[in-house]
């Protein structure tokens, strides 16, 4: 059994935070969807988005659709696409923050390594959103195949790239260095 414990210790630890954390995430989005509002986050991702948009030179905007629990986003006029609850990469997040828990570290180094991921994978994700956007806007034919093969590889390539840059330069080292 003793061979066995850092791999069971590995599964404690990603089931234990992502089943926590998809609870509270559960239990964050039924204070909204219920009542067919989008939730915060969404909006948040909706209109950074839009502002990026805007910087980038397109007149953007997005706001909320009646009694519907997603926003529109705008682009030079035209609704370009909605921006739903999965739109936001929570979900994707969750299972980010998961894996880094399973091969903890320590508190400082794994709390940072969080933060920093969180971090490039929102800008990772609105700039999807964004690209998505002017696809959708102006060359719609393509819209599909981005939305529905191109931009989840290169969402979830990211996520699989920032934890290969955890297993190599922060696991290892740290197991390396607590071996000695």
């Amino acid at each position: 059994m003793k061979e066995f414990k850092p791999l069971l210790l590995f599964l404690a630890r990603f089931l234990g935070t992502y089943i926590i954390l998809s609870l509270l995430y559960k239990l964050y989005l039924d204070q909204y969807l219920p009542h067919n509002i989008p939730d915060p986050f969404t909006k948040f991702t909706s209109d950074v988005s839009a502002i990026g948009l805007n910087t980038c030179g397109f007149f953007s905007f997005s706001n909320i659709a009646d009694q519907q629990p997603w926003m529109r986003l705008v682009v030079d006029g035209q609704v370009a696409s909605i921006v739903n609850e999965g739109c936001n990469a929570i979900s994707i997040l969750i299972i980010f923050v998961a894996f880094i828990v399973a091969f903890y570290t320590n508190f400082k180094q794994t709390f940072l390594f969080i933060i920093a991921g969180l971090g490039a994978l929102f800008i990772m994700n609105i700039a999807r959103i964004m690209l998505l956007n002017y696809i959708f806007r102006y060359h719609d034919e393509y819209g599909k195949m981005a939305h529905d093969y191109l931009f989840p590889a290169i969402i979830y390539g990211s996520i699989v790239v920032l934890w290969i840059v955890w297993i190599k330069f922060f696991v290892t080292k740290y197991n390396k260095q607590n071996a000695k």
